[in-house]
């Protein structure tokens, strides 16, 4: 047997050379990216960003049965091969690239989500809301790569997409309230109503915040039971978020009793301005002689706390009360509740 033997149409020396341009073109390959990793490397540490670090990653995924295959492909064409050896040539080819294309989008995707994560200083539940959408992106990525190949081995995919379009209405309208609690979560994520830790009321519920999950979020109320509430209600109602208040409006009234001389009723709002002024972290708003009710002579009061803190409005309120009790046992002055007098006529 020599150089010049033929088999299944080439001699010997054409198989040499194949084998040669295989080698040459995977120890190319090899090369090319180990020094394209080494010169990302070096550039990583010297720049602040992630994004090389990104690319480092891309190359790294570029594994050896992509260089062995892509090198073997373009070594047959020295070669005579029949058809169908480069049909399944050409398919496995299409499915490696497709593949690593797809891997590469992943890596993009990846790091795109997790640096939006990190902008938004994610919590568990905003990294549960970001996992979700990255799985639902890479499913779709897989779709269409198959799609693509299936496409360009000769596959009629246009009744196949029908069939999944078809199928795809079909799921929706069997999943639609799961799927739009799904939806309405991404929406609280995006849109950030409210986060965990937040007290909230949604109608006549009230409670804070303390899981949002995919389909439902989790309340604990002031009566300490959990309180499951599917994230499409959520979006579609009107919501308080009291965590976000950075200051609480104050408003009460009380009432004097009818017998209080005039000049007692026109002190009583500079009481109250001293006692509500003298108080930390309150801002006096106003006080003011209201209306005349059945039994009192009814005083409304306006002032502001300067937090949302539910417990030290509390504080401050049961303190003015304190503070008005004894200022008004010092000066004379009744407090009203209701009474009714009654005038007796003597007919005789």
């Amino acid at each position: 047997m020599n150089s010049e033997t033929i088999i299944l149409g080439n001699t010997l020396l054409d198989y040499s050379y194949a084998l040669g341009i295989f080698l040459v073109l995977f120890f190319a390959f090899r090369i090319f990216q180990f020094f394209i990793l080494r010169r990302l490397e070096k550039l990583a540490k010297k720049t602040k960003t992630d994004i090389d670090d990104t690319l480092i990653g891309i190359i790294k995924s570029l594994k050896p049965s992509f260089y062995y295959f892509l090198a073997f492909y373009l070594a047959t064409y020295s070669i005579v091969v029949s058809d169908l050896f480069k049909k399944i040539s050409e398919g496995i080819l299409l499915f490696l690239i497709v593949y690593q294309v797809i891997l590469v989008v992943q890596i993009f995707i990846d790091y795109v989500l997790e640096k939006s994560l990190k902008n938004k200083d994610g919590d568990s539940d905003s990294r549960t809301a970001i996992n979700s959408i990255s799985k639902i992106a890479k499913f779709i990525l897989w779709v269409l790569g198959l799609l693509l190949i299936l496409s360009n081995l000769g596959v009629n995919i246009t009744s196949l997409v029908a069939g999944l379009g078809v199928g795809g209405i079909a799921i929706a309208f069997a999943l639609q309230n799961i799927l739009a609690d799904l939806f309405s979560s991404f929406a609280i994520y995006f849109d950030k109503p409210f986060k965990v830790g937040d007290f909230i009321v949604i109608g006549t519920d009230k409670g804070v915040v303390e899981k949002i999950g995919i389909k439902t979020s989790r309340l604990k109320t002031l009566q300490g039971e959990e309180l499951v509430i599917s994230n499409q209600e959520l979006t579609s109602a009107r919501i308080q978020n009291f965590k976000k208040m950075q200051e609480r409006r104050c408003s009460f009234t009380f009432g004097v009793t009818y017998e209080t001389p005039s000049d007692k009723l026109r002190a009583i709002p500079s009481y109250i301005t001293a006692i509500v002024g003298s108080l930390e972290g309150v801002r006096f708003d106003r006080a003011h002689f209201n209306k005349f009710d059945d039994s009192a002579l009814t005083y409304e009061v306006i002032y502001f706390v300067d937090s949302g803190d539910y417990t030290l409005y509390m504080d401050v309120q049961q303190e003015i009360n304190f503070e008005i009790v004894e200022k008004f046992e010092k000066e004379g002055i009744d407090m009203a509740y209701p009474t009714r007098t009654v005038y007796m006529k003597n007919v005789s």
